[in-house]
């Protein structure tokens, strides 16, 4: 995009788009709270800074980058991200969840909601459409990044590793995917469902290059994504291992599984909303 905003521009984003968040969940007492606040910087960076994109949807996507969410169920903060941008009325996060809304909990594309490019959410499947949509295009002499973000629970699905393995083997050089590294998932902490390990280790292993970021601090997130899409083009694909807070920005959610599928109620989102500044409206 032109005239990026400045980091205290970009923070005042994130902020609108966590009060977002709070309230769309709340609206509807459905929806997942925790990996939306936490993966806020990401998702604003990537929007209003990193990425080459129209906000007049062509979903073809040719000449430029293109995201893809796999852990879909924090739809929250994609949806917020892409109505905050213009690709569609703000007013219409007001429908999230609702019977007939574009904005469903999952991202669909039967409903034809603009920005979004593929149905998402059964986890496991986001970085093999990523890979098909940079080899594309590689093939159509598309010089433009396409990226994914996938949770870290997700990495315990078979799948992710035979993508991971095609992309390396394929040298899926124009392919950024980040993993929300934030150690919780639905039933607990990630350590104690399928202990990950170390997975800088085992993408390396698998043929990556890889960087290590801290999620929620906007200034150094957007260096290390330029860093990251900085070793696009040698022959690799690239993974950005992002450890973030779940929950990120309100205390009480903050660092526990519990808050990953759970709605606030009236006090708990009053509470939330006094600890995040409503900087460009609520909807």
């Amino acid at each position: 995009m032109t005239n990026q905003p400045n980091i205290e521009e970009l923070e005042k984003i994130a902020s609108q788009v966590r009060r977002d968040i709070l309230r769309m969940v709340h609206a509807v007492q459905s929806g997942h709270p925790g990996g939306s606040l936490g993966c806020t910087e990401y998702f604003v960076a990537m929007y209003f800074h990193i990425m080459k994109h129209d906000k007049n949807f062509n979903p073809d996507g040719i000449g430029e980058d293109l995201f893809f969410l796999s852990n879909g169920h924090i739809s929250p903060v994609w949806y917020s991200t892409l109505a905050r941008y213009g690709y569609f009325e703000v007013s219409e996060l007001a429908s999230f969840r609702k019977l007939n809304s574009r904005l469903q909990g999952h991202p669909a594309t039967e409903e034809g909601l603009p920005g979004i490019r593929v149905a998402s959410g059964s986890l496991g499947q986001g970085l093999s459409v990523a890979i098909g949509a940079a080899q594309a295009k590689k093939l159509n002499g598309d010089n433009r990044q396409v990226y994914v973000l996938m949770g870290d629970g997700e990495q315990q699905e078979g799948q992710v590793w035979e993508a991971a393995m095609y992309a390396a083997a394929h040298k899926i050089d124009n392919l950024v995917a980040t993993i929300d590294y934030n150690g919780q998932q639905i039933d607990g902490a990630v350590k104690d469902v399928i202990d990950l390990q170390d997975l800088k280790a085992k993408y390396e292993a698998f043929g990556w290059h890889v960087i290590e970021s801290y999620g929620n601090d906007m200034e150094s997130l957007i260096v290390k994504i330029k860093e990251a899409r900085s070793l696009t083009g040698k022959g690799k694909p690239v993974m950005n291992l992002m450890t973030t807070e779940m929950g990120f920005g309100v205390d009480f959610m903050m660092g526990t599984h519990k808050w990953h599928g759970v709605a606030p109620n009236d006090e708990q989102l009053e509470k939330a909303l006094s600890q995040v500044k409503e900087t460009l409206g609520d909807y």
